[in-house]
């Protein structure tokens, strides 16, 4: 009953991501993409493997509906790779990864470390992959900071709801 539960919190983030936030082209260096929400919140107990196919899966959907060619599939697997080692290094207390990863396993501060870090390292492999060129390297930084901004004041947000 639990993976229904989740599947279609996920279903609902990506149609989010698709409809809504795909369309917000702010001051055109803002493209928040809070579809990572759910590879970041997902249990850890999964074997890594199956982490990464799932995030190779979602980067996949979002390469289908963006039109971009591998860059979010490539860096959805990225961030999986990252995510348990940074847990790990995070998260003092394992028995609380048992879990779905929230505001309430793990704690604010722990989870804002997290997300700022595998966010940015999502939005920077994403926009250097797109830009593909070091001449533009200003501007990819600008996007990665903007974007991230963005995209973690809708994950924090979405955890404090989530806990109340």
């Amino acid at each position: 009953m639990e993976w229904t539960k989740q599947f279609g919190r996920y279903a609902l983030i990506m149609l989010l991501q698709v409809l809504l936030f795909d369309q917000l082209q702010l001051w055109g260096a803002c493209h928040p993409y809070i579809y990572i929400l759910c590879l970041l919140m997902m249990q850890i107990t999964l074997p890594h493997n199956v982490d990464m196919l799932i995030g190779a899966a979602v980067g996949l959907i979002m390469d289908v509906f963006c039109n971009s060619l591998g860059v979010h599939m490539a860096a959805c697997i990225l961030i999986m790779f990252i995510r348990p080692y940074l847990l790990g290094s995070i998260v003092n207390d394992k028995d609380r990864l048992n879990e779905q990863i929230s505001l309430r396993a793990i704690g604010i501060e722990a989870l804002i470390k997290y997300a700022v870090i595998l966010v940015v390292i999502h939005h920077l492999t994403v926009f250097s992959l797109a830009a593909w060129s070091w001449q533009h390297i200003g501007f990819v930084l600008l996007e990665t900071v903007v974007s991230s901004i963005i995209t973690l004041t809708v994950i924090i947000a979405y955890n404090f709801v989530e806990y109340r």
